[in-house]
């Protein structure tokens, strides 16, 4: 029997790649198997890690009896805010000082992404150009909003680093007025940054085709350890007179996965351009989700406003930095023992959580089928699912399927 309905022309959407290779994961009852896919921290035991600042932010909040549940403000907790954006353009920008600058709370860097796609596509809809490969959500974000989407190269496979001359070459000859996506630290998938000249040059360019540059910032401080490094390329771009639109997410660097907290800060020309940038923000937000949630976004305020709480937090994010740079030395020494055919260097020059191995998706679904170690389809790797029990096996992993596989 047919069923027939008023939805019954909805097709199946295809499983999210991330989420779908996560429940493939659990379901393998391997004892070894091990889990590359998500992009979350792990300690060297293979476990999620509450950040010690972060609890003791949290008993702060159980013993406050003077706070409640109430609504936050369209534009989110201000104290949050406030340290977000500073965090981001630095205490002395002299943007903030100028009130130029326009933020509001998010959920999480997602919805800060979002946010920003629906404003661009509602005021200054143009082509935007993404990184060849780029995180997997970014193309639907942008077309779910309205926004045409074109790939840009960024990754060269002989090198295992940037694409840098066909990059900028590709830019330049995009439409004036494009809008580019930048990463703005620790690219994701491929971890693969430019340098401060090669930012430059990009800020040269953008100014001079009179492009709009979109920041996804999901990683400040969690790439490098350094928070000044991390937000170079924003910071810089602001300083040549140009206006961004910046997201941020506190998913990684404050171990607040699942609390989805992010800011969406927009850098303009003047205060009453700021204002009315504000002023659509605080619009569009309220018709998407009428206000931002608390919990997490007072967690962080409390560490970013306290000094004390503010040196804690730093080293808690160095010491995440620190442990995943350790595995990808670990992870290239490995390899190099072994013989791999290939040259790893890439795997210790990229930074930040992911690491693009080169792998083929042949290669990639032997080492879930044969092997019960589990990366994306692209061969990219979460290097905060390694440790020191399990590094070595997953490189004798690598070092069979690259010698047994196209």
């Amino acid at each position: 029997m047919s069923v027939t309905g008023q939805l019954a022309h909805v097709p199946q959407a295809p499983v999210d790649a991330i989420f779908g290779l996560t429940a493939r994961f659990k379901a393998d009852t391997d004892a070894s198997k091990i889990n590359l896919g998500v992009g979350a921290y792990r300690t060297n035991e293979g476990k999620p890690w509450i950040l010690p600042v972060v609890k003791k932010a949290e008993a702060t909040i159980f013993n406050d009896p003077t706070l409640d549940h109430e609504y936050l403000p369209i534009e989110g907790l201000k104290t949050f805010v406030d340290a977000s954006v500073k965090l981001l353009l630095g205490a002395d920008s002299p943007a903030i000082a100028e009130g130029k600058v326009a933020a509001v709370q998010t959920i999480s860097g997602t919805g800060a992404v979002r946010t920003a796609a629906a404003f661009l596509a509602k005021f200054r809809k143009a082509p935007i150009y993404i990184s060849k490969p780029t995180w997997g959500n970014h193309k639907s974000i942008m077309e779910d909003a309205g926004l045409t989407v074109i790939e840009h190269s960024y990754w060269d496979p002989a090198t295992g680093g940037l694409a840098f001359g066909k990059m900028v070459s590709e830019l330049r000859e995009a439409p004036s007025g494009s809008i580019v996506l930048l990463h703005g630290c620790a690219h994701n998938p491929t971890g693969v940054d430019p340098t401060v000249e090669q930012w430059k040059e990009i800020a040269q360019l953008v100014k001079e085709k009179q492009h709009f540059p979109f920041f996804d910032c999901a990683y400040i401080g969690f790439a490098t350890g350094s928070f000044d490094a991390d937000a170079f390329a924003p910071r810089y771009f602001v300083s040549q007179g140009i206006d961004i639109v910046c997201a941020q997410s506190y998913a990684k660097n404050f171990g607040l996965y699942g609390e989805r907290v992010g800011c969406l800060t927009v850098v303009t020309q003047s205060p009453e351009q700021k204002n009315a940038v504000q002023s659509q923000l605080m619009r569009i937000i309220r018709g998407m989700i009428s206000n931002p949630p608390l919990y997490g976004a007072r967690i962080v305020s409390i560490v970013l406003n306290d000094p004390q709480l503010y040196q804690e937090w730093v080293a808690n994010v160095q010491e995440m930095a620190g442990r995943i740079k350790f595995m990808r030395q670990q992870l290239f020494d490995h390899l190099k023992a072994l013989g791999t055919p290939g040259t790893w260097n890439h795997i210790i020059n990229q930074i930040g959580m992911f690491s693009y191995t080169g792998l083929s998706t042949a290669q990639v679904n032997i080492l879930i089928e044969k092997f019960h170690v589990y990366l994306t389809a692209d061969g990219r790797i979460s290097m905060a699912g390694l440790n020191t029990g399990n590094v070595k096996r997953f490189a004798e992993s690598v070092d069979w399927v690259v010698r047994n596989a196209n």
